[in-house]
């Protein structure tokens, strides 16, 4: 499965695949026995956003109850104009065989008697059609993923690996264009290894880590957008940035969010005097899509100077929140609050991101033999706002597709040969690690104030300079220093501010969840269009 080469192993694969959440693992799991695979994970398997995810994976099985045109209708309006009517059909028809197969990979649903399954209901949608496992949905499907494919001998797992670049023919100056691997970063063993491959799937997922609050684990800093972005691969729609309306707000409660489903349960929002509000800001009330739910909490907690407001779900029966929200009624005990008797505390919090790398119907980048699935990907499914529970379905409806094209194209595409392995031979080790950590914190910090929930033409110009600022002191850091796991992150989540800015300030409208001061309303006066940005060529 792999040769070495003296100090700088080269690891030979038919498919190195970059992340390993629901998309990377599935794919991983349609390829085995049929490819030689390498998944990478920067942490273990399961350090990833799959697993914190709460919600479910909304799909259509009973066309008695529900339909596949209600599920698309619901999915075109939150998506506010921008969905790809194409894209969102084809993902929502491909829906219930998702569902069957993660059954088959033996996910445990929540079921409702012995035979059904119990649904819940999400923002945005009409009907229930939310399958989950309790409210730790994500946990079942990573865990569940996790032991399949550890027993599989033809996968080999390259856990606490981060991806430093992509290799490309263009870099190499060979023609034509294609992928052939990645240098990586060996976090335990401190060395950089290259991996070639005749193809390469980014399943990398998100950039929430770029904000200062976020419902994401630390991982999530944007590595494979950043990484496409540097190898050609065109971006799109990075503006649209999720905050989750319900974070619990807790000094030592790091990045806990509360599910959609309590609110689709009858949870209501309460100001701290127990005033309900989301009537006045939507007909749907707390069922409101989330950048509505999100902006309203944000107006209210700016109008009344408030730290949070509240969620309140006391009045259900205790015994129906500790059925349905086990994990939530156990983790909010942990830090005092008994969900059953008494509100939680919450505030929004950067979720998920809705641009990401340009990809088609079968997954593929503008880069040959490049795919990506997941979050890191802009398919066009979410459009202006992301559906909840539509991003689990993404992430196995597109790694499907992208293994169908992978097996069709495997046998006519050569392996590629030696790589040129990693110089290190002009940078030394570092010592002002405090850079990175002061960038760090600067960066993050700066988009939550400037390039948050709501936005302004001023707020962007100042961030966009700082975003410069920032993007050359690492570059130079960069190119005289050792990397290290911080630095490769923090590389990362500049190259993804500048897109997210760059975005944001070429929408001169407000819409989904991008919301501007200077430009409220939606710009009627053309059709919506996708905010799709190009890298210089040749590539940097």
């Amino acid at each position: 499965m792999s040769t070495a080469n003296g100090a700088d192993p080269q690891y030979s694969h038919d498919v190195l695949i970059i992340g390993s959440g629901a998309a990377g693992l599935s794919l991983a799991l349609r390829l085995a026995g049929k490819a030689r695979i390498a998944v990478l994970s920067k942490g273990t398997l399961q350090e990833g956003c799959t697993l914190w995810a709460q919600g479910g994976i909304a799909a259509v099985l009973d066309g008695k109850r529900d339909s596949l045109e209600s599920h698309l209708r619901d999915t075109l309006n939150a998506g506010a104009g921008l969905c790809d009517e194409r894209v969102a059909r084809f993902t929502i028809e491909r829906g219930a065989e998702s569902i069957r197969w993660l059954i088959d990979q033996g996910v445990p649903f929540t079921q409702e008697g012995d035979s059904s399954y119990h649904l819940t209901q999400e923002g945005g949608h009409s009907q229930r059609r939310i399958f989950h496992s309790a409210d730790t949905t994500g946990r079942a499907i990573e865990t569940t993923l996790e032991q399949r494919i550890r027993q599989h001998p033809e996968v080999d797992l390259f856990e606490h690996h981060i991806a430093i670049d992509l290799i490309t023919a263009s870099k190499l100056g060979e023609h034509p264009q294609r992928v052939l691997g990645a240098y990586v970063l060996d976090r335990k063993q401190h060395r950089v290894v290259t991996f070639r491959a005749r193809f390469v799937v980014l399943a990398t997922g998100g950039a929430s880590k770029v904000y200062l609050y976020t419902t994401n684990p630390d991982l999530s800093t944007g590595d494979g957008i950043a990484m496409a972005w540097r190898a050609g691969c065109r971006v799109a729609n990075m503006e649209f940035n999720q905050f989750h309306p319900t974070c619990l707000y807790h000094p030592q409660a790091k990045s806990f969010l509360i599910s959609e489903a309590v609110r689709g349960e009858g949870g209501r929002l309460l100001l701290p005097d127990g005033t309900p509000f989301m009537e006045r800001f939507d007909p749907r009330a707390e069922l409101a899509p989330r950048d509505i739910v999100a902006r309203a909490i944000d107006h209210q907690m700016k109008r009344h100077g408030l730290e949070y407001v509240l969620l309140d779900i006391s009045h259900k029966p205790s015994g129906f929140i500790r059925e349905h929200f086990p994990y939530i009624y156990r983790r909010c005990l942990e830090f005092g609050f008994d969900i059953t008797r008494e509100p939680i505390p919450v505030v929004p919090a950067a979720h998920y991101s809705c641009g990401g790398v340009v990809t088609d119907l079968k997954a593929r980048t503008d880069v040959p033999g490049l795919f990506a699935a997941g979050e890191v990907a802009f398919t066009g499914l979410h459009g202006a706002n992301r559906m909840a529970s539509n991003s689990l379905l993404e992430c196995l409806v597109f790694a499907a597709a992208a293994g169908e094209e992978i097996l069709r194209q495997l046998e006519s595409t050569p392996q590629p040969g030696e790589l040129p392995p990693w110089d290190e031979s002009r940078v030394t080790d570092s010592d002002e690690e405090i850079v990175v950590t002061h960038n760090w914190d600067e960066l993050r910090r700066f988009m939550w104030d400037y390039v948050g929930i709501v936005r302004s033409d001023k707020r962007l110009e100042r961030a966009m300079h700082r975003v410069e600022l920032l993007g050359r002191e690492i570059r130079e850091y960069y190119g005289n220093f050792r990397v290290t796991s911080d630095l490769l992150e923090l590389r990362n989540l500049v190259v993804v501010a500048e897109l997210i800015v760059r975005c944001a300030m070429a929408r001169k409208e407000s819409r989904g969840l991008h919301y501007t001061l200077d430009h409220p309303r939606p710009d009627d006066s053309q059709p919506p269009r996708n905010t799709m940005l190009t890298p210089p060529s040749p590539p940097s």
